[in-house]
């Protein structure tokens, strides 16, 4: 089948892409006040396109097809962008294109079957369990300080709690008869979490010999974590203090609350835990984002079938 070769542009059309794409960011910056930040990725993106165009002998809006505009995404790829900023580039195709068709300047907008390409969801850091024991080793527990923060590190990695979860707890909350912990989590959601006993134990102590000393009347209520002057801990105080066990540990991954979260997740699944039941521990409402902990499970299961399928 031949192919219809388009007539030579003439002086007139050679320009009219240029034009429109200035018209389509004085539109930008009049009608919808974008900000410098987006202004200028949207030029550098469009640039791109403009140049991928005329390369390509396309110099109107009205040759553009379909065809082009996932050529021009395609040919992104080899460049070794990430499928983020790819994204983001196809959103200023987009936009530009919706404005020509809401401004009446072409019929048809070629970017409406592209799909942007699939954003890999980055996996969570997990520690290792000799990571995690550790780090729960540093805190010096003969000091009331050391003492409540070893029996936060152990009701991180027992819970597997959001830190604004933690510091949320109350006495009251701890259900130790039942090995349970009561947690307000998303939406004001509750649910009931299991606690090991070596995490009860550190509680225990903790409430025993370093709560007492730190509680004040009338500003500790009943939270369960205090600060050195009786409130409430903050998260930024949590963060801080695992940031720093986890460097005296000598441990080299970066280290945040919810790396006891994902390690807690992960140990549970490696160890044979059932996905619903660590999506329900977790306060997920939806099992899909509980499945980003299966990772680990996955690369075993596909090291085995290297290892030991006859046809691997």
């Amino acid at each position: 089948m031949r192919r219809t070769k388009l007539p030579i542009p003439s002086p007139e059309q050679r320009t009219e892409l240029d034009r429109h794409i200035k018209g389509y960011f004085d539109f930008l910056r009049l009608e919808k006040g974008v900000s410098t930040h987006t202004d200028a990725s949207y030029r550098f993106d469009l640039k791109k396109y403009r140049d991928f165009l005329l390369k390509h002998d396309v110099h109107s809006p009205a040759q553009i097809t379909p065809s082009h505009v996932s050529g021009f995404i395609q040919a992104l790829h080899p460049s070794g962008l990430s499928a983020r900023t790819i994204a983001r580039t196809l959103s200023a195709v987009r936009g530009f294109h919706r404005y020509l068709v809401g401004e009446g300047l072409h019929d048809d907008d070629p970017t409406q079957e592209i799909d942007a390409p699939k954003r890999t969801k980055p996996l969570p850091g997990v520690l290792t369990i000799a990571e995690v024991e550790a780090i729960l080793g540093q805190p010096d527990s003969r000091k009331t300080l050391g003492l409540r923060d070893r029996a936060i590190l152990e009701v991180l990695y027992a819970t597997g709690v959001r830190v604004s979860e933690l510091t949320g707890l109350t006495q009251m909350n701890l259900k130790f008869e039942e090995a349970l912990v009561l947690v307000f989590g998303k939406g004001a959601k509750e649910r009931l979490v299991p606690i090991g006993h070596s995490a009860m134990d550190w509680v225990r102590k903790y409430q025993r010999h370093g709560r007492v000393h730190l509680a004040k009347p009338d500003k500790s209520y009943d939270i369960l974590f205090l600060n050195f002057r009786g409130g409430k801990l903050s998260r930024a105080a949590i963060r801080d203090m695992v940031e720093k066990y986890a460097t005296m540990a000598g441990v080299k991954k970066e280290v945040h609350p919810h790396t006891f979260r994902h390690s807690f997740a992960t140990h549970l699944l490696e160890g044979g835990a059932d996905l619903r039941a660590v999506q329900e521990m977790l306060g997920h409402a939806d099992i899909a984002t509980t499945q980003i902990y299966t990772h680990i499970d996955r690369e075993y299961l596909k090291e085995v079938h290297r290892s030991f399928h006859p046809r691997a």
